[in-house]
This record gives structure tokens, C-alpha cells and sequence, in this order.
């Protein structure tokens, strides 16, 4: 079995806390609130709690399909030991985003959420992405990398629409002041793109050939 480096461990190390470090905050900004009533979470901790946690599940996600092209722009293949990582990052803040909605603002009235996914169009879309990252989740260790063979790569290409859909949340939850998702909207054109144009490319080179 292969080792990992002390510089591949040290690097990971690294993006564990850096990834934690989002959640740490704002458990200790909650307790905080909770227990002397501070504003350490504003006017709204609900609503800062919901923002901080779906914010960070797509910049992740983003972070995820980032690491594909600076693989391929540094030559760097040790790059994508860190994408199955990050992704699960991704789904962890995607999981607490939903789980403060559920228990929050919804206030444990579960089924609410059906009525809720029907009449609000951003809800809809948010939560598919959620149900999206469930079997990209499951799917993440290496037997199920060895079970599913070449599907595994196409099952994970729903990480592209996920990212779709995420944006698209972001989007219509903003309404008014879109500054913030058309940014992560550009950035998920440059990093679907440059796939599109990396595919072309090589059917290109093929046809040449």
C-alpha cells in the first residue's frame, strides 16, 4: 500500500483546518450569542447562520471544479488528491445550510419543507442540488470508486449541474443586489467552460490524428 509523504499529510492537514475553520467561527459566534445574547451573529443569527453555511458550501463546490483545471494549467497531479476532500467539505456546509433552514427557521416542522420546495422557486433548486451531492457523497470512497468502474466518472459529472443549481439559488435568494452571485455565476462560467473548451480541443487533436 502507498504511503502518503510528509509534505502530502502536512498539505492536507492544512486543508482540513482552513476548511474547519468557517464552521469553527461560527459555532463559537453562536455560543456566544446563546449564552450572553450578544450580536455576534447580527440582527438576524438565523439568517447569518443559513448565509455563512450556504456561502461556503458553494465556495467549496466552486474550490471542487477548480482543482481539474490548476491540475491541468500547473501539472501538478497531486492536485486531485485534495478534490474528493474538498467536495465532501462542500457537502458537509451544504447539509448544516439545510439543516439550520429545518431546525431554525422552519423550527423543526419537517414537512413544511414540501410546501416550501413548491411555492419557492430558489428552495426548489436548492435543495435538488442537496439530493444531487447525496450519491456523490456515498460514492466518494475508493470501493465505490473500484464497484463502479467508468461510471463513477460520469455519475460525478453531476457536479456540474449541482453547480448550476447552486448559483441559481444563490441568485434568486438575493433578488435585488446580485453583485455576489453573478461573481460565482462568472467564475462557474470560467470553470465550465474551460472544460468545454478543453473537451473540443482534444476531439480536435483526435480528428487530426
Amino acid at each position: 500500500m502507498r504511503t502518503a509523504s510528509p509534505h502530502l499529510i502536512a498539505a492536507k492537514t492544512l486543508v482540513h483546518a482552513l476548511a474547519l475553520t468557517p464552521l469553527g467561527i461560527l459555532a463559537w459566534q453562536f455560543y456566544d450569542v446563546w449564552q450572553t445574547g450578544s450580536d455576534a451573529l447580527g440582527a438576524d443569527p438565523v439568517a447569518e447562520i443559513e448565509h455563512r453555511t450556504g456561502l461556503w458550501a458553494l465556495r467549496l463546490l466552486m474550490i471542487t471544479l477548480a482543482i481539474t483545471p490548476l491540475r491541468q494549467l500547473t501539472g501538478q497531479p497531486v492536485l486531485i488528491r485534495f478534490r474528493r476532500m474538498l467536495g465532501l467539505y462542500a457537502f458537509l456546509y451544504a447539509c448544516l445550510h439545510l439543516s439550520a433552514y429545518l431546525m431554525l427557521d422552519l423550527r423543526g416542522y419537517w414537512t413544511q419543507i414540501f410546501e416550501e420546495i413548491a411555492k419557492r422557486p430558489y428552495i426548489t433548486v436548492g435543495f435538488t442540488a442537496w439530493l444531487l451531492l447525496i450519491p456523490l457523497a456515498v460514492t466518494s470512497t475508493q470501493g465505490w470508486i473500484r464497484r463502479l468502474g467508468r461510471n463513477w466518472g460520469k455519475l460525478h459529472k453531476l457536479i456540474y449541474a449541482i453547480g448550476v443549481l447552486a448559483v441559481l439559488h444563490f441568485w434568486w435568494l438575493v433578488k435585488s443586489d446580485i453583485r455576489e452571485p453573478l461573481l460565482y455565476a462568472a467564475i462557474l462560467a470560467v470553470l465550465l467552460g474551460w472544460r468545454l473548451w478543453k473537451r473540443l480541443s482534444a476531439r480536435r487533436t483526435a480528428a487530426a490524428r
